[in-house]
């Protein structure tokens, strides 16, 4: 499959793309890519379109903010604001970023306050997750094209509310699956549309990680099933958004999850799932926060008739296995792939913040938009409501809530 790159560079971009024990082929290294459906990816990703630096605004300062002010300022947008209800996190981030001096970048603890004020054209989310859904419909109400961080929402019923409001009042929503700008996962999704997996017999995904009780300590909302839910919702839900992006509308799943080391948390610290999809091919979930010492994988499988794909890395961006009956001279330079990351959130940020700069420029929808992130949401959701009732769970789910599980390990 010849893939098609563009020939402007990018600034102030970090890291590199790599492939392991071999230097970076000369038609990827350093160049700005677009998958088949023009879609920017990889960390090279940059929207260069018009002139004018789109208004920008960030709520929410904690741990994965970096990568949001990361990707506004590789778009060359405008940072009009930052918002926490904690000052010193806005300024710590600010500082990161070198930003800490820029007057014009202003601080508010009050989101209501800083929309009001500073009228960004779009906002990015990154509170605990128990907001996301409250300040999205807020934003959306005013007019404010919003990228909600994962998950959208912690209820069906409020993600159905932010789908409808966004229809409303025509705001562009954006969920904040990023991964999905992967390189090694456009590479899986391309093969997968271009017909070369054949028939699918199953996939599966794997996400073990580590954490401990001093990332829980950390802010008293993780772990609670009102404000953010446990190693499915949190950790996982990157992994099963890519699993049903790749299989295909789900039928039917059976879950199980277990609190088996944090005892002081509310939520689940490891869940497994079987599920069937309409397709007929089935796939298993496996999510953790137990692995010891630190985080070990995030992995993502796919075997058809004719081709087998295995992800891997921090945040599947490892090409780990890449074979297909009708293989070519061009996958052999991508069996090994591995995009180069900082941290567990890889590299995605930028483009999904491009994308979303183009889709309201170009008023169309996002490439991972609200509905997407709701079908993520329903699978994590679904899994606990196969817990909590212990029975398979058939789709569509229509009604369920992360709260609903409240006093599961109790």
């Amino acid at each position: 499959m010849k893939l098609a790159f563009s020939v402007s560079r990018g600034r102030n971009l970090r890291g590199n793309i790599v492939f392991k024990n071999r230097e970076v082929p000369s038609e990827i290294r350093g160049y700005v890519r677009k998958n088949q459906s023009g879609i920017i990816v990889g960390k090279t990703a940059v929207c260069r379109e018009g002139n004018r630096n789109m208004k920008y605004a960030l709520i929410g300062c904690g741990r994965i903010s970096t990568n949001h002010i990361e990707a506004a300022l590789n778009n060359r947008l405008e940072i009009a604001a930052v918002c926490d209800v904690k000052p010193e996190c806005m300024e710590l981030l600010l500082a990161k970023h070198g930003l800490k001096e820029d007057t014009k970048i202003k601080r508010y603890t009050d989101f209501r306050k800083m929309l009001e004020e500073t009228m960004p054209e779009f906002v990015s989310i990154a509170t605990e997750s128990g907001m996301h859904g409250e300040i999205a419909m807020y934003c959306i109400r005013r007019g404010i094209h919003v990228i909600i961080e994962k998950p959208m929402a912690m209820s069906l019923a409020q993600a159905d509310k932010i789908i409808a409001l966004a229809e409303q009042y025509h705001v562009k929503v954006a969920a904040c699956h990023q991964n999905r700008f992967n390189l090694a996962v456009q590479e899986m999704r391309m093969a997968l549309e271009a017909g070369r997996f054949g028939k699918i017999s199953h996939g599966a995904v794997h996400v073990r990680w580590n954490r401990s009780r001093d990332y829980y300590s950390q802010a008293p909302w993780r772990g609670t099933w009102e404000q953010d839910g446990g190693a499915l919702m949190n950790q996982c839900i990157h992994g099963i958004d890519l699993l049903r992006w790749m299989m295909g509308e789900v039928d039917s799943v059976y879950g199980v999850i277990r609190q088996q080391f944090h005892n002081y948390l509310e939520a689940e610290d490891v869940g497994l799932a079987v599920v069937t999809f309409k397709n007929g091919a089935v796939a298993t979930i496996e999510g953790t926060t137990n692995v010891y010492p630190k985080n070990l994988e995030e992995t993502l499988y796919l075997f058809g008739e004719k081709g087998t794909v295995k992800l891997g890395g921090k945040s599947t961006n490892h090409i780990e296995i890449w074979d297909f009956a009708d293989e070519t001279e061009n996958d052999c330079k991508k069996k090994g792939l591995e995009e180069t990351t900082r941290n567990v959130y890889g590299n995605g940020h930028t483009s999904l913040f491009a994308d979303m700069v183009s889709a309201i420029r170009e008023n169309r929808n996002p490439y991972v938009d609200a509905y997407e992130g709701r079908r993520a949401l329903e699978l994590v959701l679904a899994i606990y409501k196969s817990q909590k009732m212990g029975e398979v769970i058939r789709f569509p789910l229509t009604e369920f809530a992360s709260a609903d599980m409240a006093g599961e390990f109790e």
